[in-house]
């Protein structure tokens, strides 16, 4: 930790480049000065090591975090949990970087820079509650459709080139009735092409009935959380679970608006903006 022994006011920001395994901050007064900065770990420990650090140079008016839909969500949770005013620093655009330099602690003092000059101000999603529960199991559920919509396409590719026999018994069949039947089948010993494709299909259409009961399963619970949390959405006509389940897990789970915000007797006008979609 480099610190500078400088006159304090009593108020400060804290700006917080985030990364994978490294968390990097800056603490700057009221009067733009740089007083310290601090590399953590990504864990509760490192978290908790932040959070004494800040408070010793003061009252700490906001967290500037950059990334707080990505690296920074776990970091914003901890804050906010704490009692801080969390918002979103934006990285920097890329001409501004170029013409300034690029490095961890250059991020996080422009990071703690945007919060007092009013630039940063956008509140970040709480990334907890219902809502991100939904959103969690919709992320595993969509790509649980989307490998089951590719086994049954490559399934369906390949008895193309299949022998007339299998593409007979094969021709008109929904997609159950397709992987049904195409798991059941028996390859024998790998002597041929025709060999090696019938364990190729078998083993796909095990695929895409594994990834169906995925699929259905989580839809179940997909459903029973909207129903818990919002059934109005699924009131009007046409509004299946899915379109629910998106419009829920998108909606605004931010702080209330009536929390406090950062200011300075320096900073420029700062004006409330609704919460950055992320």
């Amino acid at each position: 930790m480099n610190t500078n022994e400088q006159h304090m006011s009593g108020h400060v920001v804290i700006g917080v480049d985030t990364h994978k395994h490294v968390h990097v901050a800056a603490v700057m007064d009221t009067i733009g000065g740089i007083l310290a900065t601090l590399t953590i770990p990504t864990d509760t420990g490192g978290f908790q090591q932040l959070l004494h650090w800040a408070t010793e140079f003061g009252n700490v008016l906001a967290f500037g975090v950059e990334g707080t839909g990505s690296y920074g969500a776990t970091l914003a949770s901890f804050l906010r949990r704490a009692g801080h005013k969390v918002v979103e620093a934006s990285r920097p655009d890329r001409r501004l970087r170029r013409m300034n330099g690029k490095s961890d602690t250059l991020d996080a003092e422009n990071a703690a820079r945007a919060v007092l000059a009013g630039f940063a101000t956008a509140t970040p999603k709480t990334a907890d509650g219902e809502a991100e529960m939904i959103r969690r199991l919709k992320i595993a559920h969509d790509q649980a459709v989307e490998q089951r919509a590719a086994a049954m396409v490559t399934m369906k590719a390949m008895l193309v080139h299949a022998p007339d026999g299998l593409r007979h018994e094969t021709a008109g069949k929904t997609q159950i009735a397709l992987a049904r039947h195409l798991a059941g089948l028996r390859p024998r010993q790998l002597e041929g092409p025709e060999d090696a494709l019938r364990h190729a299909l078998r083993t796909l259409a095990k695929r895409w009935q594994y990834l169906e009961a995925e699929a259905k399963e989580l839809t179940k619970m997909i459903d029973d959380l909207v129903h818990r949390v919002a059934p109005q959405l699924l009131e009007p006509f046409g509004i299946g679970v899915d379109t629910a389940a998106e419009s829920s897990s998108w909606s605004a789970t931010t702080p209330s608006a009536s929390s406090p915000k950062p200011h300075s007797p320096n900073s420029r006008a700062s004006h409330p903006c609704p919460p950055a979609p992320e």
